[in-house]
């Protein structure tokens, strides 16, 4: 990344990115918002944001994970320099693979390698992103955005839940996946990412076999929960509640969702920044990790906003 393209985009000021719906990045955010809603909502998704993850099913989910981008920045190394993907390719600053690694050492021991599989529900995920990155690499950044944006969005507040839920050490081990180390301002990191998307050169036809892709990507995404959660059925494990509500236990009334409340105190609704704080203030575990919330607001507002 070109230290005069971080410059322009790390700035402090507010001010909004000018973006068209026609973008690619918008395109996406809007084509895919079906299917995020759908694995955000999911059973173990929902579970881990309120704390409820156990050690085994994380140990799984991070062994998942290892697989998907191991195969994602294989395939992303092979086109580095592919067109269609060359503007978007963040090596330094986004590469999971070797974090991952250090995370199934903390987590399996030395042996880990040895010690993990490939799940069925990860694997056709794997395959599909070696075949786009041998066969159709143009489809290739439909991936990398899916998985880098969503993960540089909410994985502080992932990463202290991890932390709290399965007392994991406060010196980042296990959770050196959420840590991007490279990149010290998320949504400044996330203007430049989108910036270099709308800027490749991509006909309408191309353009809609993108976001089929991308939503392919969150489902798969999905069928992994899916597998998790009914693979958390037979593990016996005690589990912290630490108090996160999710957005379908909000009776139906969205404005009782913090994420909704946060998004809205983000565009300057005064009404849904007093909201926010009472919501916080009033669950002792949310008082606990306040501090937290607080510095992972802005980046997981972000998200809802692409």
């Amino acid at each position: 990344m070109a230290a005069e393209d971080l410059l322009k985009y790390d700035d402090d000021d507010g001010s909004d990115e000018i973006l068209r719906p026609d973008d690619l990045s918008e395109y996406l955010a809007a084509g895919t918002k079906e299917a995020h809603d759908r694995a955000e909502n999911s059973p173990f998704a929902k579970d881990f944001l309120r704390g409820r993850i156990k050690r085994e099913l994380y140990k799984l989910g991070t062994a998942a994970l290892y697989y998907v981008y191991s195969a994602l920045e294989e395939e992303i190394e092979r086109n580095k320099d592919h067109p269609m993907f060359a503007p978007v390719y963040f090596p330094s600053e986004l590469h999971r693979q070797e974090a991952l690694a250090k995370d199934l050492e903390y987590l399996y021991g030395s042996d880990w390698k040895n010690l993990i599989t490939c799940s069925a529900a990860t694997r056709p995920y794997v395959e599909r992103i070696h075949h786009v990155g041998q066969h159709e690499p143009e489809l290739l950044v439909a991936h990398s955005w899916t998985r880098y944006m969503g993960d540089l969005s909410g994985g502080q507040i992932l990463k202290k839940v991890a932390q709290r839920a399965l007392k994991l050490p406060p010196t980042g081990e296990g959770v050196h996946f959420y840590h991007f180390e490279a990149i010290h301002k998320p949504t400044a990191f996330k203007r430049l990412y989108r910036s270099r998307m709308n800027e490749i050169d991509v006909d309408a036809e191309t353009k809609e076999r993108l976001l089929a892709e991308a939503n392919v990507a969150f489902k798969f995404n999905l069928e992994v929960f899916e597998e998790l959660q009914e693979i958390g059925k037979g593990i016996e494990e005690e589990v912290q509640d630490i108090g996160f509500p999710a957005h379908g236990d909000m009776g139906g009334d969205i404005s009782k969702c913090p994420y909704y409340a946060a998004k809205m105190a983000v565009s300057g609704n005064a009404v849904y920044v007093r909201q926010l704080a009472r919501t916080l203030l009033s669950n002792p575990a949310a008082q606990v990790l306040l501090a937290t919330w607080l510095a992972a607001l802005t980046g997981l507002a972000a998200w809802y906003l692409m």
